[in-house]
């Protein structure tokens, strides 16, 4: 069987608290996306999705997207970057331009693009996207392409995502620092969503809830856009974290027992098992952790415990979010948990109990070459990265650019035209 021409290549990193991890994918000549090579790192010098030790997080960058050049056998000199902190925010604003009942042509939609571009105000804030969401026409909503249909008004609701300037910055430098030029940065609920929401779950009203090793960030989609999100200070660390505490044990010893042997749901047969502290191969140094026995094995009841109260504790905070944000009734039905805490065994049947609404945990839809280790939920945004490159959504800060360059191009009259158009 003849290997499929790759048409084009793109490159993604993923820089999170926890991971750093790199993809490189290509489309081949019938549009199918193919992954070439990934790998994953442990994260260097960053902090709840922030940027605290340039030249380590540089080095972890710089590891990984090696590593994942090496599988795939190419280099890449461009890559598209997700962000989950730099204090995301995300604005919806709605414009209309009247059409008087003639045929849409796309210089009406460039022109109605052009307005909405106007009436971003990002206070000093820097934009991420801008993009519309969907169009309407004489008030009915969810047109995807006006393009050629008769209306007397054209509508239509952009997507702004918003950020802070300075932890961008210092997020682009990073991988730029790793010899790379950066296409874009991607807010993570962005990324997240094409890799595992369904469009019928973005019509019907879903929220996605990416649980991370610091940061979590639940995000509101509806009618086929991003509604609304919120970042929550608490993460999957803050078990491990609690886990230590609780049995006075090195934190490397709580990670393994909450991924090895922790639950989300407790189950009569914990009060009788008996979970060894120490993993195999480790050498014994003699101090017991709490609540443990002569041969430093703990109850996996207490284990379980203390799992069950941290998410008591984040569950709150997430159903406070999605209360504030409106995703309630008929539109607050499905809630999809991804990231690296979503691992957790039970995590799905916990939140259900807890939040009320039908939880699943979502997973990178099958890519060709994908392999198994990065199918879980925390490599959503990673293969997401890809896929949101591939579709190149539209920016309404590029529409009309390349005309505007053409019109500098010509004469004074071309110039003297092309400005009359903008602007009427």
């Amino acid at each position: 069987m003849a290997t499929s021409r790759i048409a084009r290549v793109f490159g993604a990193v993923n820089i999170g608290s926890f991971r750093i991890s790199a993809l490189i994918a290509g489309t081949d000549e019938n549009g199918e996306m193919v992954v070439l090579g990934s790998a994953h790192r442990a994260a260097q010098g960053i902090k709840q999705g922030y940027v605290v030790d340039m030249p380590a997080a540089t080095f972890a960058v710089r590891d990984a997207i090696e590593k994942a050049e090496k599988m795939a056998n190419t280099s890449v000199s461009s890559v598209w970057i997700g962000c989950s902190g730099a204090g995301l925010a995300s604005e919806l604003f709605h414009v209309e331009n009247e059409i008087g009942g003639r045929r849409i042509e796309p210089d009406d939609i460039d022109h109605l693009l052009m307005c909405a571009r106007e009436t971003i105000q990002p206070a000093g804030r820097m934009v991420l996207h801008a993009q519309p969401a969907h169009y309407m026409l004489d008030g009915a909503h969810g047109v995807v392409n006006p393009r050629g249909l008769h209306a007397e008004r054209l509508g239509v609701d952009v997507h702004v995502m918003l950020a802070d300037s300075a932890p961008i910055r210092n997020l682009t430098e990073t991988v730029q620092n790793a010899h790379l030029e950066v296409e874009a940065v991607v807010a993570s609920p962005m990324a997240t969503a094409f890799a595992c929401l369904t469009m019928e779950e973005r019509e019907l009203g879903v929220a996605l809830v990416e649980f991370g090793a610091e940061v979590t960030t639940v995000s509101v989609h509806a009618a086929g856009m991003l509604l609304g999100l919120a970042t929550i200070p608490m993460g999957s660390g803050a078990i491990t974290d609690a886990i230590a505490s609780s049995f006075g044990i090195r934190r490397f010893q709580a990670e393994r027992l909450k991924c090895v042997n922790g639950s989300a749901i407790a189950t009569p047969a914990d009060h009788r098992e008996m979970i060894p502290v120490h993993g195999p191969g480790e050498e014994f140094t003699g101090q017991l952790a709490r609540h443990a026995d002569d041969k430093n094995r703990i109850p996996r009841a207490e284990l379980i415990s203390v799992i069950t109260g941290q998410l008591s504790a984040l569950m709150d905070d997430i159903s406070r979010v999605l209360k504030a944000q409106g995703f309630s009734g008929a539109r607050g039905a499905q809630v999809v948990f991804t990231g690296g805490g979503a691992e957790l065994a039970g995590l799905a049947d916990f939140a259900q109990g807890a939040l009320g609404r039908p939880v699943r945990i979502g997973r990178p839809s099958t890519l060709r070459g994908l392999p198994e280790a990065h199918i879980t939920p925390g490599f959503s945004t990673l293969a997401g990265l890809v896929q949101y490159a591939s579709a190149d959504p539209v920016d309404i800060r590029t529409v009309g650019l390349a005309k505007r360059r053409k019109a500098m191009k010509g004469g004074w009259l071309t110039r003297i035209i092309h400005a009359a158009k903008d602007y009427f």
